[in-house]
């Protein structure tokens, strides 16, 4: 997609917003045209040279209406900019938030987070700003033509020289937009990488203090602000140097009027009124060619933009981030888009747009959005539609059949490979083997966590074609091996959006066995736990996690490894009280703990990658070597 192609696609997002908006600004920028008419006529009135008999006070009566009726204007202007505006942001950010959340989770974003917020917040307000500013270059357009025609009529030689910086400011502006596009994508790219190791040093305290590496990151720090500061000063420079060349064009086409006023005052051929038109319509000149100018600058920036947020797409196709979707946030209110996927919320990340308004406009907005006639990349097809239709109408598991499971990392090749097995409603399946097997790797490609490899996944005899958009609650539910915890309360960790029923979160909690563990803490479910949940335990961690689970109510309950930080007693209260909660519950459970095979109705045993024995405890003891040493390994621990 080229630059021109993604302004326009933001263009009509909401063409009738955009040209409402376009129109009222036009009207704003075409206003002085009268106060200006009125003026020439007020000086000529000086010197007896006026065509109208209003008189002095008439003349002043008639520009203060006109002033307050462009104040009126301008309101209505920041309105429809406001209307417009939001929303095109929202979109973005929308989008490409969706594209994000439905990749798999190892390849959700190519970047550190610290770098993702610098796109989702800096790459899309300049975006905005290429569209918004669109407006204004139209408008004054419109007031240049309206204008040079009425300065024309008057004196063609003068107003050739009222025109003649905006030759010289394009031309400039043209011929530094190549270097201005290299400095700001240095800019960016220098500010996300200061984001990121911000990023990554509030991540791993704990680690550079204990690798005794405090000077080393400082310096790696201190090294990436400074390249930051060096690509920013000449980013900087070189938008002034614009700014000044705009500024001073202005200013060399101010004086050249002056000396040829003179002149032709002098000679009788140009009045008074006439001097003080030219004059009014100038300052409107000068902003007209400041405009043009800052909106190729913009322009130029988008590109820089664009190539950024595709960067986040990963191979997806750009139209990706302008696809029609709806906005609300009210519930009951979202509409579904051509893809028939439920909306996200939308989302806003470090807002800048505070200083943007001292300089022009205030962007902003809401409203009832449009759905899209055509599904783009990115949506599910019709096909797709069909497909998830049948899986929703036989969403109570009965059987799960995955037939040739295959994935292999890229870097080094291993993986699983040819994994079949079944899972039937009510039943407890435990995945085991050493480390290195390929259990993690099995059950995160089944919930396409992973990119999707070969084989082929069944609910209910009905192929999956999209597992990590098709493995949520309510059908299933994921435990992680290591609990994602957040510096928030326990309360809205366990629930993480989920409106709070307290049935279902008080059993929840006695299924988890983390009742008790929350009596004893000061706040009680209120408690802030700290980020990733430093003020919990490793047991109470993870348990923490099983409740999040629990909560929602699933057809298939999947547990990586969830027990490795309880004890025995514990872990035996945690799988009683599941079952006495939800009988009929399908669980996958990665495992080498005794109390879970022990339960278990199957045990799949890995080995490099595949499956090598399957059966009951009693079964795999007997024929299966690996499964052995895992019993008893697990049993000589425990002792």
């Amino acid at each position: 997609m080229t630059t021109f192609q993604y302004l326009w696609r933001l263009i009509m997002y909401r063409p009738g917003r955009y040209f409402i908006n376009a129109i009222a600004w036009t009207i704003i920028y075409l206003a002085p045209i009268v106060p200006g008419l009125i003026t020439k006529q007020f000086f000529d009135s000086l010197t007896g040279n006026s065509m109208l008999g209003y008189g002095v006070w008439g003349l002043i009566a008639l520009l203060i209406a006109a002033a307050l009726g462009r104040i009126c204007l301008i309101i209505i202007g920041f309105i429809t900019d406001v209307h417009f505006r939001f929303r095109m942001g929202m979109l973005l950010r929308r989008n490409l938030l969706e594209h994000v959340l439905k990749q798999p989770g190892a390849q959700a974003i190519p970047v550190s987070p610290g770098e993702a917020i610098s796109h989702f917040r800096d790459d899309v307000d300049q975006s905005e700003e290429a569209v918004s500013w669109s407006v204004d270059v139209f408008g004054l357009t419109c007031f240049a033509i309206v204008s040079g025609y009425i300065l024309i009529r008057i004196d063609a030689q003068m107003t050739m020289l009222v025109f003649l910086p905006i030759v010289l400011v394009i031309t400039a502006a043209q011929l530094a937009t190549v270097r201005l596009q290299k400095y700001r994508a240095a800019s960016r790219e220098a500010t996300s990488k200061v984001t990121g190791e911000i990023s990554e040093m509030f991540g791993n305290v704990q680690a550079i203090q204990v690798a005794g590496a405090e000077d080393r990151v400082i310096e790696r720090f201190r090294s990436f602000g400074d390249n930051r500061r060096k690509a920013m000063l000449k980013d900087r420079l070189m938008t002034e140097l614009l700014d000044s060349v705009f500024s001073n064009s202005v200013n060399l086409g101010t004086g050249l009027i002056l000396l040829l006023a003179g002149t032709k005052m002098r000679a009788g051929t140009f009045t008074v009124g006439d001097f003080a038109l030219f004059v009014y319509y100038l300052t409107f000149v000068t902003q007209f060619i400041t405009n043009v100018g800052k909106f190729i600058t913009y322009f130029k920036q988008m590109s820089v933009s664009l190539e950024r947020l595709t960067f986040l797409l990963q191979g997806a196709s750009a139209k990706v981030l302008t696809m029609v979707n709806s906005l609300h946030l009210k519930p009951g209110r979202a509409e579904k888009s051509a893809s028939g996927v439920k909306q996200s919320e939308g989302v806003a990340l470090g807002d800048k747009r505070v200083e943007r308004q001292s300089e022009r406009k205030t962007p902003g907005g809401t409203s009832g959005e449009k759905q899209s006639e055509s599904a783009l990349l990115g949506s599910k097809s019709d096909e797709k539609q069909s497909e998830n239709a049948v899986l929703e109408s036989g969403a109570a598991l009965q059987r799960l059949d995955v037939n040739g499971l295959s994935y292999a990392y890229a870097d080094t090749g291993r993986g699983i490979s040819d994994i079949h097995f079944s899972l039937r409603r009510g039943s407890f399946t435990v995945v085991t083997g050493a480390i290195g097997s390929g259990k993690t790797t099995l059950v995160r490609s089944l919930l396409g966590l992973l990119p999707k490899g070969k084989g082929t996944i069944a609910w209910n005899g009905v192929p999956v074609e999209d597992p990590g958009t098709y493995f949520t609650p309510p059908r299933s539910a994921y435990t992680a091996q290591v609990p994602r915890l957040y510096s928030d309360t326990l309360r809205n960790n366990i629930l993480l959006g989920q409106a709070e029923q307290s049935d279902s979160l008080q059993q929840a909690l006695h299924a988890a066995v983390l009742e008790y563990d929350v009596a004893q803490l000061p706040g009680g479910l209120d408690t802030v736990i700290g980020p990733r949940g430093v003020k919990l335990s490793g047991g109470q961690a993870q348990r923490t996690a099983a409740a999040r689970m629990l909560v929602r109510d699933a057809e298939l309950y999947v547990f990586d490894d969830l027990s490795s930080a309880l004890d025995v007693e514990t872990e035996q209260k945690l799988w009683e009280r599941m079952f006495q909660r939800r009988s009929d519950a399908t669980c996958l459970v990665v495992s080498h703990r005794k109390t879970a095979l022990t339960r278990a109705d199957h045990i799949i045993v890995m080995k490099e990658g595949r499956i090598e024995a399957e059966g009951t405890s009693e079964e795999l003891l007997q024929r299966s070597t690996t499964f052995r040493e895992l019993w008893y390994g697990d049993e000589r621990q425990s002792e």
